[in-house]
């Protein structure tokens, strides 16, 4: 197939074949600096070339090479490129069902088709609602979509949602179609059915540790400063990094094992003093100085990089208490006999 040939063949059938050619992985690099309504347009053509010949690639690569080499290309745009990826990765009438199957999947989830739209717009559409209808809403969700949406309300209304949040237990099929329905004309068209658990402390403690550090803390105050009670609650299913001092000895020598000494001198730059001489006191004389020199000589450095490495270690953690390797002491319950 030479030049003259490929001239009978549309472009977007070119750049079907092309992606085809270049194989899911390279395939999904380009998709991700295509519009969405050219990934789809592309994906509809991919399914209907149920073969592409030997000559018919070569001819297209060649063409492809030589406008290259002519002028330079510019990638624009951006695309959520995710969801069609399984049909460029197959590229036959089989990827399109199953894609098919996974985008139908997804919105006869409530509320599910929020996933596609920015957190920053969701939450300028749902600041108009009444804080219970927004914590309806976000525990229906992901807890990291939630999250997001969540950091981008007002402070005031992050904390009211929050403890809405925390209190709520099951919601009625009809009550989430009625939120639903108030929200088809903006946003979308969805369906329910049965019960959900929706909401709780549980659910809460999944979005706040899905914030940033700041957000967390400061939703947390408010709480507290408004129902303690359910601020102590909360807490006891979270785990910040003050509350390494919850450690006992014999679990904070075992974490130190698992630490990247870069991380824990970060990260004590925003511990209070006393944590700090916790740490110390459970290190070889020789490492706790060595720390001490490294966190003097350094200089000041972003509050985001210490956030980060604390979280690096409140993971770290997690993990281990998951594990049951450290003990984290959150009342008499826990006390070691």
């Amino acid at each position: 197939m030479d030049q003259t040939d490929l001239r009978a063949i549309s472009g977007r059938r070119k750049a079907a074949a092309l992606l085809i050619s270049l194989g899911a992985e390279l395939a999904a690099q380009v998709c991700k600096a295509m519009r969405e309504d050219e990934v789809e347009q592309l994906t509809r053509e991919i399914v209907k070339m149920e073969r592409l010949p030997a000559e018919m690639k070569e001819a297209i690569m060649q063409q492809v090479y030589e406008d290259a080499m002519a002028r330079q290309f510019i990638t624009a745009g951006g695309s959520d490129y995710a969801r069609d990826l399984l049909a460029r990765t197959l590229g036959t009438q089989k990827a399109g069902e199953l894609l098919t199957r996974a985008t139908t999947a997804r919105r006869d989830q409530p509320f599910g088709f929020m996933a596609e739209i920015e957190p920053a717009q969701l939450a300028s559409v749902l600041e108009a609602e009444h804080p219970q209808t927004i914590a309806l809403i976000l525990s229906n969700l992901p807890h990291d979509l939630s999250g997001r949406i969540l950091t981008s309300l007002d402070f005031d209304l992050q904390a009211d949602v929050s403890s809405r949040i925390a209190v709520m237990n099951r919601t009625s099929p009809e009550m989430v179609k009625e939120v639903e329905t108030v929200l088809k004309k903006r946003l979308a068209t969805l369906q329910t059915q049965g019960f959900r658990t929706a909401g709780g402390v549980d659910f809460l403690v999944k979005v706040l540790n899905s914030m940033d550090t700041r957000s967390e803390r400061a939703i947390l105050e408010s709480i507290e400063h408004n129902d303690p009670e359910l601020a102590s609650e909360i807490r006891k299913n979270m785990f910040v990094f003050e509350d390494l001092s919850m450690l006992d000895d014999r679990s904070i020598q075992r974490l130190m094992r698992d630490v990247n000494t870069k991380d824990l001198s970060m990260a004590l730059r925003g511990a209070s003093e006393d944590l700090k001489n916790r740490m110390f006191k459970n290190m070889s004389s020789r490492a706790a100085q060595s720390l001490r020199d490294d966190m003097a000589v350094s200089g000041p450095v972003r509050l985001r990089l210490v956030e980060e490495a604390q979280t690096r270690i409140i993971n770290i953690v997690r993990s281990l208490q998951e594990a049951e390797e450290i003990v984290i002491s959150r009342g008499r319950e826990d006390v070691m006999v």
